[in-house]
């Protein structure tokens, strides 16, 4: 089967334009044909194509020069090249190949060779294609769309994030009362709630700009800020909270009292914001995204003192002290000794209105 796909020819020659263009819609292909090496890079840009045809003798910007903005372009850097080239200059096709092409298609063309090229090219390119397809879907486990997009760009396509020390708010939660319903249910029933609150949950820390770091069984670790910093990592976290603890289990309540499964179940929430290290952790056959440092213990630990304080989110001064948005909704709620930290922390509330008996 013959795999189809957009080929690009740059040749200043029309007669070599129109014979390749012949022999490639020929065989089914879409093609752009272009006669110079500016007109070939504006067309990329205007029109990604999947294999490059490219001659390396032309006027102006030559095929050598292209194939050299190409190779150092992130946006276009993997797209096949085969180069256009007479016999004779085996100089230049080594050149060519050691910049980064992948082929070369010799003059005069043999229609035989012509296909077998471009049908190479396709299939490389098919399977940079699926390898991205593949790194995207590890990335947007835990990334929002934007963000996974933009460390897909950052990694050069490799299922990787690479090691940083930055300034971001860390979350945690924790669903309050689930253990002892665990304990009384079938397993398959809470396995099933477990998933949706997890869903739930997750989908509102992506909604927010947030990354999840981990489900820690009917807990969750976020963190705010990075991998990618952000100067609003504190306001996206707290108003990430305030969803989570109101109208996200508003509705999950809601459904588990509509289902008879249960009366429903109160979270609590930490926050804290400080300088984290983040990166991937693990080996070839298994790796996670990890945040680590004094932020992120001090984060738990705020969790924890919401069973203490009654309150559903806590955050610590230095979280409110980052929010560049208002803050007169926070409501101060005392001075905490945390296990770890040599002086007591101002802690803070960002509560969400209570949900409605029933």
């Amino acid at each position: 089967m013959v795999r189809l796909g957009h080929v690009l020819i740059v040749d200043d020659d029309p007669l070599n334009r129109a014979l390749l263009e012949k022999n490639l819609q020929h065989d089914g292909h879409r093609t752009t044909t272009v006669e110079d090496g500016f007109a070939a890079l504006a067309a990329l840009r205007s029109d990604r194509a999947d294999v490059v045809l490219l001659d390396i003798v032309m006027p102006g910007l030559d095929g050598i020069e292209v194939l050299e903005r190409l190779k150092a372009d992130p946006e276009l850097r993997h797209i096949p090249v085969i180069m256009i080239s007479g016999v004779d200059d085996a100089e230049s096709i080594v050149r060519c190949i050691e910049i980064g092409a992948d082929d070369f298609l010799p003059k005069p063309f043999d229609p035989v060779i012509l296909r077998a090229r471009i049908g190479a090219g396709l299939n490389r390119k098919r399977l940079h294609d699926l390898e991205q397809d593949r790194v995207r879907s590890v990335f947007t486990r835990f990334l929002p769309e934007p963000i996974a997009a933009e460390m897909l760009a950052r990694s050069d396509g490799e299922p990787s994030i690479r090691a940083v020390r930055l300034w971001a708010t860390v979350m945690f939660v924790d669903l309050r009362g689930f253990t002892t319903f665990a304990e009384t249910q079938p397993v398959e029933q809470v396995i099933g709630v477990l998933g949706r609150y997890q869903g739930m949950m997750g989908d509102a820390v992506l909604d927010h700009g947030g990354t999840l770091v981990d489900y820690l069984g009917d807990g969750m670790m976020a963190v705010f800020g990075a991998p990618i910093e952000s100067v609003d990592h504190a306001d996206r976290a707290v108003a990430a909270a305030r969803d989570m603890a109101g109208d996200r289990l508003a509705e999950f309540n809601g459904w588990l009292r509509a289902d008879g499964i249960a009366e429903g179940f109160g979270m609590g929430i930490g926050l804290n914001s400080g300088r984290v290290m983040s990166g991937m952790l693990g080996s070839d056959r298994r790796f996670d995204y990890a945040v680590i440092g004094d932020t992120v213990n001090t984060a738990a630990r705020i969790e924890q003192l919401t069973k203490q304080t009654g309150h559903s989110i806590l955050l610590a001064d230095q979280t409110r002290t980052n929010m560049g948005g208002p803050t007169d909704s926070l409501t101060f709620v005392s001075e905490f000794e945390v296990r770890g930290k040599q002086s007591r922390i101002k802690l803070w509330t960002a509560d969400p209105p209570k949900e409605p008996a029933g």
